[in-house]
């Protein structure tokens, strides 16, 4: 890949390492002389240029290091020992957590990215004259900030994006083209939001309405917002429909995956994440430090507690009120048919004990 900063904006490694954040991983340089590189960029093991940073996190990968032609590779202190002294790559940055130390260079290349983009409303974007708009903050071409808006200080939003009226998009956030706020949605501080993603559309709520024909429905018009927490990133084409009455709220450090369906009236706690295409049920309540697979599908009205995991693929409907594991697929059969079959899956280690003891020899 290219290198990301020009030879004149690069820091040194250990500005680098300062300027990321990374204090508190108690990493250490080895290898290193007079004067110190300075790092454009990041790569992998196999791609990482001389003027690039790289990393292992993987063992399985190990045997590539002697092939790397970084400029320095971050590695544990057990691999390091291992490796040949005066091998390459020369300097290496020891540390416990190569993984998280690339985390935080990467978010600190991507920041920088992004300290460039062009602050300022662009000429062709429509705003009310009673949103707000701070000084600091970039509107992309062709955004709709609708009245009574409020966008603060960092923020940055790309082609196309709409801020529906009295929305609020806190600090630092960063809004992806074409992601659309419908209106009373807030955001909250350094949000990332993907192309695609929309907050605040209206929940599927529907009262059956028999003064006009047999099946018909009168709407339920959803009066509640959407409320987001600080450090939230929400993927691409996800969308997080608007509470009936009170909000839906998605609490801090909540990272959502690609293609994701969060109901009216959900709440999820800090730091739960889920992958791609799950899908999320009405007025269902979701604990902190959750993780949930892909394709996974959570019914409504239900509570699942704190520190809970799903397995990809995995229905829950029912409550759960203990944190653990939990991994669950049926085959589609006729409702009646399946519901037999779950009572009899669910007697199964009871029925296997019991064989076990009738096939005892006496």
């Amino acid at each position: 890949m290219p290198v990301l900063l020009a030879s004149d904006q690069a820091p040194t490694l250990p500005e680098l390492l300062r300027a990321a954040n990374t204090v508190g991983l108690d990493c250490e340089i080895v290898g290193a002389t007079e004067p110190m590189p300075c790092i454009q960029g990041l790569g992998s093991l196999l791609s990482a240029g001389p003027a690039e940073i790289s990393f292992l996190s993987n063992s399985k990968l190990q045997a590539q290091l002697t092939l790397c032609n970084a400029a320095a590779v971050i590695v544990t202190e057990s691999v390091a020992a291992a490796l040949p002294a005066g091998g390459r790559p020369r300097v290496r940055v020891i540390c416990s957590q190569p993984y998280l130390m690339y985390a935080l260079l990467a978010q600190w290349f991507d920041q920088h990215r992004i300290d460039q983009l062009a602050t300022g409303v662009h000429p062709t974007a429509v705003v009310a004259d009673s949103a707000q708009i701070d000084e600091h903050a970039s509107i992309g071409p062709h955004c709709v900030i609708e009245a009574g808006a409020r966008i603060a200080r960092g923020s940055h939003l790309g082609p196309a994006c709409v801020v529906g009226a009295g929305s609020v998009i806190g600090r630092d956030c960063l809004l992806h083209a074409r992601v659309t706020l419908y209106h009373g949605v807030t955001v909250g501080d350094r949000a990332i939001l993907h192309t695609g993603v929309v907050l605040g559309a209206d929940g599927f709520g529907f009262a059956p309405d028999p003064r006009k024909e047999r099946g018909a429905w009168a709407k339920i018009a959803q009066l509640g917002g959407v409320r987001l927490g600080d450090d939230v990133e929400v993927g691409a084409n996800t969308t997080i429909d608007r509470g009936a009455l009170e909000d839906t709220v998605i609490g801090n450090g909540v990272k959502l995956d690609n293609q994701i369906m969060i109901a009216h009236n959900v709440h999820i706690g800090d730091h739960t994440a889920m992958a791609a295409c799950v899908g999320v049920a009405g007025s269902t309540r979701i604990g902190r430090r959750c993780t949930i697979g892909g394709a996974s599908m959570i019914a409504g009205h239900l509570v699942l507690a704190d520190d809970i995991q799903v397995s990809g693929g995995t229905a829950i409907t029912s409550s759960i009120s203990e944190a653990g594991h939990y991994t669950g697929v049926y085959p589609f059969a006729d409702h009646r048919q399946w519901q037999r079959n779950a009572a009899v899956v669910s007697q199964l280690a009871q029925l296997r004990r019991r064989i076990r003891a009738l096939e005892k020899p006496e």
